[in-house]
């Protein structure tokens, strides 16, 4: 199975930090994101990855290579200008004939790819619980009894970025825009999204702060199998 990395976006919120690289090369406890990501799934069995790539794309071409330093190999898809998400995925589509592994380019999870399967659905979309932004605070009686920061919210679940696809995908993928508005709405209208849930480790890295946070996370090894030479 190959695995698709989605690595073309600006990364505004994380500037200067993304000022003369894209998202995917911010460190993490010593290693990129993306390079953390391909060390993830190669634990799983995963051999080959197609990096989509636009933003500063020489960047992350010098920083992979074709992969060999990772033990992968990886091929590079590249625009030439923003084509949204499912733009550019089906900018690929030449390189996708088999189920393939989609990821967004600024996430560390440690999802279990076996999980994810396909049952006559052109995807499948990991979900996890929405983490509040903020401390929740729990009463009794008028009275404050204790507090918990930012918990999970078991009830609502979010898209975590990671998805299973059949190349029939490519029916639905327009030439530009972006696959949560355009592609993911008309499959799950027509019953062709499968949703698995998990509560695997999951965060999208969006701030400073997530930088700071999901580091630690990673020195203190809360987050598994990623530390592979």
């Amino acid at each position: 199975m190959k695995a698709v990395i989605l690595a073309g976006g600006q990364g505004k919120r994380l500037r200067p930090f993304t000022e003369d690289k894209p998202k995917p090369l911010i460190e993490l406890a010593g290693r990129p994101i993306i390079e953390w990501q391909i060390l993830w799934l190669r634990e799983q069995g995963i051999r080959s990855f197609v990096v989509l790539a636009g933003y500063r794309r020489e960047r992350l071409i010098e920083y992979l290579g074709g992969g060999k330093r990772l033990g992968v190999s990886v091929a590079f898809s590249v625009e030439d200008e923003p084509l949204g998400t499912a733009g550019a995925l089906k900018n690929a589509a030449h390189l996708l004939n088999e189920e393939f592994l989609v990821v967004n380019g600024d996430v560390i999870t440690d999802v279990k790819v076996a999980s994810m399967s396909l049952n006559g659905e052109v995807a499948s979309m990991v979900l996890v619980p929405l983490r509040s932004p903020y401390g929740v605070v729990y009463t009794k009686d008028d009275h404050v009894v204790r507090f918990e920061e930012k918990p999970l919210l078991g009830d609502y679940w979010i898209n975590a970025g990671v998805y299973l696809m059949s190349p029939r995908v490519v029916e639905y993928l327009p030439d530009k825009g972006d696959l949560e508005k355009t592609t993911f709405p008309e499959l799950a209208s027509k019953g062709l999204l499968r949703a698995v849930k998990t509560h695997s480790y999951w965060r999208s890295i969006d701030s400073v702060k997530d930088v700071e946070e999901v580091s630690r996370d990673l020195e203190e090894g809360k987050v598994l199998n990623l530390r592979s030479p």
